[in-house]
């Protein structure tokens, strides 16, 4: 087996941990503003529009949580890796947190792509 130096890799899982939560958080925000427009508006389109993003946020924080798992597996995996190797790991471990580094980017881009897709569905409607 092949060996790699832990370095930026406890970095990324705090980053991506503080992410997920600050996307956790955002999404309580734009549920309150969705609220506000159902509220206001109970025409059909609305509702259509309503009924989307609602469905939207909910399978973003069944991503949110599927990626919480993920960063905290992988970070377990690298830790007791890095104590049984004193400070490294397999170097197969580095492939499994390219690809946890590619699902973080893809739910960002994901999630800025709803939001400017809800603040366009806000200004119509607000």
């Amino acid at each position: 087996m092949s060996y790699t130096a832990v370095t930026q890799i406890g970095t990324d899982h705090l980053e991506w941990s503080k992410k997920v939560d600050f996307y956790e958080e955002e999404f309580d925000i734009l549920q309150k503003r969705l609220e506000e427009i159902a509220g206001k508006n109970n025409g059909r389109e609305v509702m259509a529009g309503v009924e989307h993003f609602q469905n939207q946020f909910t399978i973003q924080r069944n991503n949110i949580d599927e990626l919480r798992h993920s960063i905290n597996e992988h970070a377990g995996k690298v830790s007791a890796d890095a104590k049984k190797h004193v400070g490294k790991m397999e170097t197969g471990l580095v492939g499994e947190h390219k690809q946890l580094k590619d699902r973080v980017r893809i739910f960002e881009k994901v999630v800025n792509d709803l939001r400017q897709e809800f603040n366009v569905f806000l200004a119509k409607w607000m």
